[in-house]
């Protein structure tokens, strides 16, 4: 089942109404806080604890200072997500929250994309060595988006396990293979219901 938040203009309403929540609340960062990328990110994501969930949705929070040159942020452990995504109604979702520090302890959001991580494209992408691999944007100051893609369609998932396959060492991680091996088996079978009518 697709989520039709995704598949609609009103993400775009979701994005614009973050953007101007948190430039009101932009004041409530310390000097310390303001300072610290981590620090903003932590903020960020407090103001939004507790907020009511609609649907299966879980939300990332990524933040991202414009004025650094790179930037490479985790967004969820490959095995977290294939388990997450085995029910079709569940959406791990991100809230990508790109800043600017206006002065000592005050933020100015200038974008805001909430979108769910099968609308990054693979190529803005990357896999990093922590447990069993981390799903990372490679460079956030280049993020490619897709609105609209399929989990399927655009082979979002089965390029997961194809890039798990060449991730792991083979001679060390044959059950980590397996595992993202019956996954894409799983994938290939799945009828393909985020096609947008």
């Amino acid at each position: 089942m697709k989520s039709w938040l995704f598949y609609s203009n009103d993400h775009k309403r979701v994005e614009d109404r973050t953007k101007k929540f948190l430039n009101k609340h932009s004041d409530s960062l310390s000097k310390v806080t303001a300072d610290s990328l981590r620090g903003v990110g932590d903020s960020t994501q407090s103001i939004f604890e507790g907020k009511e969930k609609v649907y299966y949705y879980v939300v990332d929070v990524s933040t991202h200072r414009l004025a650094t040159n790179f930037n490479m942020p985790n967004l969820t452990s490959v095995k977290r997500l294939a388990c997450f995504y085995e029910k079709d109604t569940n959406c791990f979702t991100i809230l990508m929250i790109k800043y600017d520090l206006a002065s000592n302890t005050r933020i100015t959001v200038k974008e805001a994309h909430f979108l769910p991580i099968e609308f990054l494209t693979w190529e803005c992408l990357t896999i990093g060595a922590l447990g069993w691999g981390q799903i990372q944007i490679a460079d956030a100051n280049k993020i490619s988006i897709i609105r609209g893609n399929s989990r399927k369609k655009k082979k979002w998932m089965l390029e997961l396990c194809d890039r798990l396959s060449e991730f792991y060492p083979r001679e060390k991680m044959k059950h980590r293979i397996g595992y993202f091996c019956k996954v894409k088996q799983r994938w290939k079978n799945k009828e393909d219901i985020w096609i947008k009518l």
